[in-house]
């Protein structure tokens, strides 16, 4: 009985296409995830002058262990076309700022950054009027009270149905 005979198999141009697409498609995908996680993640910190920033450094790490000993709990929220502040002490009393200016900027982008003054409601809410965009802001309260100087730094997402 005569036995088949094999052909060996060749390599052929749509085997050097699949390899080609595959090899440039993995790279291209990293690339694209790498970009999202980059883009996700950049915390957008930009200064003008890094030497002077760091010479202020330790002085605000010391002002914020000082803050930090209050017990304070402010929370930034946006309602109705307005950024609110909710500052509560430890016992859950308001607290009273004499003065509070709120900066509103986007990450990383600074064409759009403005300040703000902020007005007290009473009870502890504190309220700026602006319409923001949808995404995400960089908010920034600077107050100060009896005690001294008060800073908040947080991220605020506006929800696509809140925006303008």
């Amino acid at each position: 009985m005569p036995t088949p005979t094999t052909q060996p198999k060749t390599f052929t141009g749509r085997h050097m296409l699949f390899a080609m697409l595959a090899f440039f498609g993995v790279i291209i995908g990293v690339n694209l995830t790498m970009a999202v996680f980059a883009n996700n993640s950049w915390t957008g910190l930009v200064v003008k002058n890094s030497y002077v920033a760091s010479q202020a450094f330790n002085r605000q790490l010391e002002q914020a262990k000082i803050q930090a000993t209050w017990g304070w709990n402010g929370r930034i929220t946006y309602r109705d076309g307005s950024v609110v502040l909710s500052l509560l002490d430890k016992a859950g009393q308001p607290v009273l700022l004499d003065t509070s200016i709120v900066q509103i900027g986007r990450p990383a982008f600074e064409q759009v950054d403005h300040q703000v003054a902020m007005i007290h409601q009473g009870n502890g809410i504190y309220h700026a009027d602006g319409m923001l965009e949808p995404g995400i802001w960089q908010v920034s309260v600077r107050g100060t009270s009896s005690r001294g100087g008060y800073r908040l730094d947080t991220r605020l997402t506006v929800p696509p149905e809140t925006g303008q």
